[in-house]
């Protein structure tokens, strides 16, 4: 079965783009964030990765509009493999 997940071939892209919306956070926050959504995002699935992000965002550690941001880049490098 076909899963969305993390199109390999824009991973440098990707991740620089994850980056920059996370830029703002404290670095041990963001460090912690890129990791977790990109390796969620390339290795289980994209949903999972969504969740990860939503659930951040009722802790309170992101708001909306980063939420947002990151959950339109996750489909927008996304592919079903």
């Amino acid at each position: 079965m076909k899963r969305r997940k993390l199109n390999m071939r824009k991973d440098y892209e990707f991740r620089y783009l994850l980056g920059q919306i996370l830029k703002d956070l404290p670095e041990g926050v963001q460090g912690s964030m890129k990791g977790t959504i990109y390796a969620k995002a390339s290795n289980i699935g994209i949903k999972e990765a969504r969740d990860f992000i939503l659930k951040k965002k009722e802790e309170g550690v992101i708001d909306e509009l980063t939420a947002k941001k990151l959950i339109d880049l996750l489909y927008k490098y996304s592919v079903y493999r």
